[in-house]
């Protein structure tokens, strides 16, 4: 699955305002392309920096300069200038999650003392409301203000902001030069286990990781992306980053309603994602086959492919065009992160000519930790630490790998200053020798090839002492087609004592006929549960099934929220 090692050639920055300039010799060269209403628009390189230039004079010009400002709203141009332009100018960003109710957004922003916001237009009513009344915002920033909204004391439009910002530039402005180890980004970590916690980033954290990307994968300034996962997750957000650097044409997904049809205009040539997403491509690719009589064919054709490619005859793209079709056609890298992908599937992907390289992080460590080489990938693996930092494993002991297993710790130049007024969770996140703790389990092979096993926060502890990591029996699980989603938990049996492996699923209902009953579908999917326990360790069997009849709920970066499932 290894392909040939290329030279990584990109500007190596050290700060937003290198970018800046970097982005200002590229002229004419498309950054964005973006949709608006049916058609699509693009913006240059050299415009994006004129635009980034302009707010940040223009912030500095409203005594914002250096302030705590946040960011909400869709994926947009605007969205990433103003994040970059806030800290360019000295200021630290606030990103912050669309999907919060409104009441939870101004309690966060109230808790940083944040002094303004930036927001999209579907936030001009609910943000209205809070004009006037917030105990610590004074400034409100919209990119398309509703009519009549700007009083330019308390409501500024960002055109305002950047005609303001056009005066300063005329008058003398440059961009300043800032202590890169300060405070410069604010963000609330998801909380897939119920809590949430800020997160204080540096410039440095956030350059540093853009720049070891761009070390680590196959991309280039020739390829195209689709921007599809929410930006205030630092995964996203630290990918556009590295995608400016490398000078790379982006993409920008307006909603998951119209990615197909995004996809299609863009022809995006990679792709970053989170496993849903990878699932659901490859799901669909399965059932579109199925469709229509080919899904046999389809199969064959897998060890036909790699048999010719092993001798040198790639014909991929030729042979799976149907497939590689419904995502644009030129399609061929995804880095995946977040959780772990079937190996299985990432085998088939490269059959069908799109390579995928899984990496991991946590948004502490700005996110980036490893990522697989695409030059020499390893099965199950997340590869090596980045050039940034370096991994441990702590606290272990021998396990079934043969290498010993344990608390995955980091240190380096993406982890983050600390928990913003938390001194408990500080205490407890870094060990005493100054290594941070993410909490994941998991082992290093000989050549520090990371391997995750699970998550010390959901593992099931049995009867016997044994310790059962669910995200383990999961990617056995989402192996079945007819499974659309799943949560492996640990249900009391009748004595109080004896813990059941119970896996609790929402069934893909499109591959059984119409009008299939849940007797029906337990019984198809109980059956494939039954041959996987079969092939794994007899203390991880599944003992149980639950249906469900919706999807789990999930963070905007779509984990599902474990510690919902009951």
């Amino acid at each position: 699955m290894n392909v040939k090692k290329n030279p990584r050639i990109y500007p190596e920055i050290s700060s937003f305002k290198d970018l800046v300039k970097i982005c200002e010799g590229r002229g004419d060269k498309v950054a964005f392309k973006y949709p608006v209403g049916k058609s699509f628009e693009t913006l240059s390189y050299g415009d994006f920096a004129k635009e980034i230039t302009a707010i940040a004079a223009g912030l500095t010009a409203l005594g914002l300069a250096g302030k705590r400002i946040a960011v909400i709203g869709d994926t947009s141009h605007m969205w990433v200038a103003s994040y970059f332009a806030t800290v360019a100018s000295g200021g630290v960003i606030i990103p912050m999650d669309k999907e919060l109710a409104i009441g939870e957004i101004g309690g966060f922003l109230a808790g940083v003392e944040a002094e303004a916001i930036f927001y999209a237009p579907s936030f001009n009513e609910k943000i209205a409301n809070a004009i006037g009344k917030h105990p610590s915002l004074r400034r409100f920033i919209p990119f398309a203000p509703s009519e009549d909204s700007e009083n330019g004391d308390t409501v500024i439009s960002l055109a305002s902001v950047i005609e303001r910002g056009k005066k300063e530039l005329e008058a003398g402005y440059t961009i300043p030069d800032r202590d890169s180890k300060n405070l410069a980004v604010m963000l609330f970590t998801s909380g897939t286990t119920g809590t949430s916690k800020c997160v204080m980033l540096c410039e440095h954290n956030i350059i540093a990781t853009a720049n070891a990307a761009c070390a680590s994968v196959n991309f280039s300034g020739e390829d195209r992306t689709l921007s599809v996962l929410p930006l205030h997750h630092t995964y996203e957000m630290t990918i556009m980053v590295a995608s400016l650097i490398y000078g790379i044409e982006v993409g920008i997904n307006d909603s998951l309603r119209n990615l197909m049809r995004n996809i299609n205009e863009v022809k995006p040539t990679a792709l970053i994602l989170v496993p849903l997403f990878v699932n659901t491509i490859y799901k669909r690719i399965w059932d579109s086959a199925k469709k229509r009589g080919k899904d046999k064919l389809l199969r064959r054709m897998i060890p036909v492919s790699n048999t010719m490619k092993k001798v040198g005859l790639d014909l991929r793209r030729k042979l799976f065009a149907s497939v590689l079709s419904a995502f644009g056609g030129e399609l061929c890298k995804i880095i995946c992160g977040g959780a772990p992908l079937n190996p299985e599937m990432v085998k088939n992907f490269y059959s069908f000519g799109i390579q995928i390289c899984e990496g991991y992080g946590i948004t502490e460590c700005s996110p980036l930790i490893s990522v697989s080489p695409y030059f020499a990938q390893r099965r199950g693996s997340v590869g090596p630490a980045v050039p940034c930092c370096e991994a441990r494993i702590a606290d272990g002991a021998m396990g079934e790998s043969g290498f010993v297993e344990g608390e995955i710790q980091v240190k380096g130049e993406n982890v983050m200053l600390g928990y913003y007024n938390n001194d408990e969770a500080n205490a407890t996140a870094f060990t005493e020798d100054g290594w941070y703790r993410t909490g994941d389990v998991g082992y290093m092979d000989a050549d520090g090839y990371i391997y995750i096993t699970g998550r010390l926060k959901s593992v099931i502890v049995l009867e016997n002492g044994k310790n059962v990591f669910p995200e383990e029996i999961e990617e056995y699980l989402e192996a079945i087609e007819e499974i659309a989603e799943c949560v492996v938990v640990g249900r009391k049996g009748a004595d109080g004592e004896t813990v059941n492996l119970t896996a609790v699923v929402y069934p893909n209902r499109d591959l059984f006929p119409e009008g299939a009953t849940n007797e029906q579908i337990y019984k198809v999917i109980d059956e494939k549960i039954a041959a996987i326990n079969k092939k794994i360790a007899s203390f991880k069997k599944i003992k149980a099934l639950e249906l469900r009849d919706e999807e789990f709920e999930k963070t905007t970066s779509r984990k599902i929220k474990r510690h919902l499932v009951k």
